[in-house]
């Protein structure tokens, strides 16, 4: 994966190359790690109670069904780090680029010109971890965007700097 620091995000290539490749930013570990440790609380407390009421009402044998969960937390594992990897976000001149998806690829292309809203949002897991997510309201439902697992020095910087885009580009409506 590709990723420029924010500052430096837009395009690359020169002028006649044709369109120019985005500098795609990719998101912090952070969100992986979140998103791991829930994996793993929940689903080992799954394992734990499926354990003991396999183990109590029906008996010890069936008690080791209680390993389904952890096979579970094994793969999660491993499709959240793909999920993860997927997300990547790009500043260009005109436009913002969210791509993200492991099996259906899914790239989201916002017109800074078409936000209505841009907000800053962080739940308390992801204040305990120091993330926070940018969401993108458009004037059309179903363009709205949502970048997780944001350092929030970085999800403010992109709120404020997509927010004055979108005010220069909606001038003329």
């Amino acid at each position: 994966m590709e990723t420029g620091s924010p500052q430096n995000a837009g395009t690359t290539g020169t002028a006649g190359d044709g369109p120019a490749e985005p500098v795609w930013t990719g998101l912090p570990p952070g969100l992986l790690r979140m998103r791991r440790l829930l994996l793993v609380v929940w689903l080992g407390l799954l394992a734990l109670a499926l354990g003991l009421l396999l183990g109590l009402l029906v008996g010890p044998g069936w008690a080791a069904f209680a390993l389904l969960p952890l096979a579970l937390t094994a793969w999660g594992w491993v499709l959240l780090g793909r999920n993860w990897r997927s997300w990547r976000y790009a500043e260009r001149a005109d436009d913002l680029l969210i791509s993200r998806g492991v099996l259906w690829r899914e790239e989201t292309v916002v017109p800074y010109g078409r936000m209505q809203l841009v907000e800053v949002t962080s739940g308390p897991v992801e204040r305990h971890f120091g993330l926070a997510s940018v969401q993108l309201h458009t004037a059309a439902a179903a363009t709205d965007a949502t970048i997780p697992g944001l350092d929030p020095a970085e999800a403010e910087r992109l709120r404020d700097r997509l927010t004055e885009l979108g005010e220069a580009r909606s001038a003329g409506l």
